[in-house]
């Protein structure tokens, strides 16, 4: 009998050893657990925020190519309205420029009297100004805003996360939670609105709309056996571009240039400005097309091409551009509200070929009044969901949104869970 009591009290302290243990065992994997699943849920907030910095990223150039369009409608609108005007003046008159270029060119001329007013109305300060101005102000005062908010309460907002799935689990708030080898400080980095300008550039370069403008049209016959090869020229010139200041530029002219011959120069071509349209920002002070600061009206007191020797260095003998037109649009140019490119966010360099990390530890007191420390480790990665068409490998960006989560290794996890005092 006393074997046996001996015995059952050894099986009992066994129990009770074995028991504790057990309730060990079993807080720490709930602990783990917790934890995990905090890690996880900080590295799914950074997700969602770079994926959300990367629709702002996307949604900026898309902005771009709207204020592209606008001020090219806004040119088109000026050309057409001084088009109006040039026509209604008979300077040149319409059935000579159907007679020297064809019908279609004659036709095209005279329709431009549906844009009479054009110039003032929509191009100035109208409704396409206003369109534009309301572009710049939500791409500066709103989108980038929040990217700056967005980068700035990011690891708060994470570790916002991560505590509230920890007090669902321990709602007394007894515990401590620390987050190392945490990577985000050097991920990011703000970019200058200039470095968009190439990639700007190749997504307008898609629409047609946007292309450049250029087309010479020639008449058929020999005007002067002096100079057999040349012709009258019907020059349409046009071009959208991002000027190197990050402010988008549009210019859009049309001369007839009639072929004319004297004794002093030989043959020369005389310009007649048609059309003529600039949209700039207000810091804009000239274009590198040829061109001088306001031209004559007319050349009434003196010969075009005196005029050019005295003032300019245009080339009339064998010039492509529209000299005259690019001088009247300098002059009557309406100057638009332009900031720029904003600037954005994007991963830096040294990032671009890893993940943004992060490992966690968690302490708390168990019932028997011990510390228990648990470890994590989560990450944000880039993944595309499929392989590029090109099958080129796609470094890490803030432009596609292909950013997930996912736990990770901790270096802490090579140890065994630790409890003490």
């Amino acid at each position: 009998m006393v074997l046996g009591l001996l015995l059952a009290g050894a099986a009992a302290l066994a129990m009770v050893r074995y028991f504790g243990v057990g309730q060990v065992l079993g807080a720490r994997a709930d602990q783990t657990h917790a934890l995990d699943a905090a890690a996880y849920s900080g590295a799914l907030v950074q997700a969602r925020a770079l994926n959300l910095l990367s629709f702002i990223n996307r949604a900026q150039v898309g902005h771009q190519v709207a204020m592209a369009h606008l001020a090219t409608l806004g040119s088109w609108a000026l050309f057409g309205g001084h088009e109006a005007r040039q026509l209604g003046q008979g300077n040149p008159p319409a059935y000579l420029i159907a007679m020297m270029f064809g019908p279609s060119h004659g036709a095209a001329y005279a329709s431009a009297s549906m844009a009479a007013g054009r110039e003032t109305t929509a191009a100035g300060f109208g409704a396409l100004a206003q369109a534009y101005a309301a572009h710049d102000r939500l791409v500066h005062d709103t989108l980038f805003k929040a990217q700056q908010d967005i980068v700035t309460n990011l690891r708060r907002s994470r570790d916002e996360a991560m505590t509230q799935v920890l007090n669902r689990s321990y709602p007394d708030g007894n515990y401590a939670l620390d987050v190392s080898d945490d990577g985000l400080d050097d991920y990011l980095t703000l970019q200058g609105g200039l470095s968009l300008s190439g990639f700007v550039t190749d997504v307008v370069a898609r629409f047609a709309f946007l292309a450049p403008r250029n087309e010479t049209a020639r008449n058929a016959w020999m005007f002067n056996p002096r100079c057999p090869h040349l012709r009258h020229e019907l020059r349409r010139r046009g071009e959208t571009r991002l000027a190197s200041d990050g402010r988008w530029a549009v210019t859009d002219t049309q001369s007839y240039h009639a072929l004319r011959s004297n004794k002093w120069i030989g043959c020369y071509y005389r310009e007649y400005a048609m059309g003529w349209g600039w949209i700039a920002g207000q810091q804009a002070t000239g274009h590198d097309m040829p061109h001088v600061q306001n031209p004559p009206d007319n050349f009434a007191a003196q010969d075009f091409w005196r005029w050019v020797q005295t003032h300019t260095d245009w080339d009339i003998f064998s010039g492509a551009a529209n000299p005259l037109a690019n001088s009247r649009a300098a002059a009557q140019r309406p100057l638009w509200s332009m900031r720029g490119l904003p600037g954005y966010f994007d991963v830096r360099q040294a990032g671009q070929s890893k993940p943004l990390y992060f490992s966690a530890r968690l302490v708390r007191a168990i019932a028997s009044g011990e510390r228990m420390h648990t470890y994590s480790a989560a990450e944000t990665y880039f993944q595309r969901p499929q392989a590029r068409a090109d099958r080129r490998l796609e470094r890490q960006n803030l432009f596609n949104p292909y950013w997930q989560a996912r736990l990770a290794i901790s270096p802490a996890l090579r140890h065994n869970t630790q409890v003490g005092s």
